[in-house]
C-alpha cells in the first residue's frame, strides 16, 4: 500500500522533490507500460542496423541506451527501497515495543515471559524497562 505521494512515511513530513520523483518513477517502472516501452526500444533499435554504418555502432547504440536507463533506474529505485525499508523497520520496532510492553504487563501472571521479554529486548535493541508501562 502506497502512502500519499507528498508525505513521508517516517513522520508525516513532506518528501523532497527527488524523493517524490523517485517514487513516481518507481511506480511507473513497475507497471506494464514501462515493459512495453522497453520492448518498443528494442523493436525500434533492431531495424536501425540498416541505417547505421557498422554492426559495432549498431550494438553500441543499444548498449549505451540500456546502460544509461539501468544506471538511472538503479539510483532511483534504491532511493525508494531505502525509504520502504526504513518504514518497515519502524513498523517492526513498534510491534516489538508493544509486544515487550504486553509481556511486561503479563509477567506477574506468567513469570517466564520476563525471560522472553529480556531476550526480545536484547535481540531488537529495546531499552530495558523496570515497570510495565515505563518508556
Amino acid at each position: 500500500m502506497m502512502d500519499a505521494p507528498h508525505h513521508n512515511r517516517r513522520g508525516g513530513g513532506t518528501l523532497s522533490p527527488f524523493d517524490r520523483f523517485a517514487t513516481t518513477t518507481s511506480d511507473w517502472a513497475s507497471r506494464a507500460g514501462f515493459f512495453v516501452f522497453c520492448v518498443a526500444l528494442v523493436v525500434i533499435w533492431v531495424p536501425s542496423i540498416l541505417v547505421l554504418p557498422s554492426i559495432d555502432t549498431w550494438q553500441l547504440v543499444i548498449n549505451t541506451a540500456t546502460t544509461i536507463i539501468t544506471f538511472l533506474l538503479v539510483a532511483l529505485l534504491q532511493n525508494t527501497q531505502r525509504r520502504s525499508d526504513a518504514a518497515v523497520q519502524q513498523k517492526l520496532n513498534a510491534i516489538a515495543d508493544a509486544l515487550s510492553d504486553l509481556m511486561g504487563e503479563l509477567s506477574a501472571e506468567y513469570p517466564e515471559l520476563q525471560r522472553h521479554r529480556s531476550e526480545l529486548a536484547d535481540t531488537v535493541g529495546l531499552e530495558k524497562r523496570e515497570g510495565s508501562n515505563q518508556k
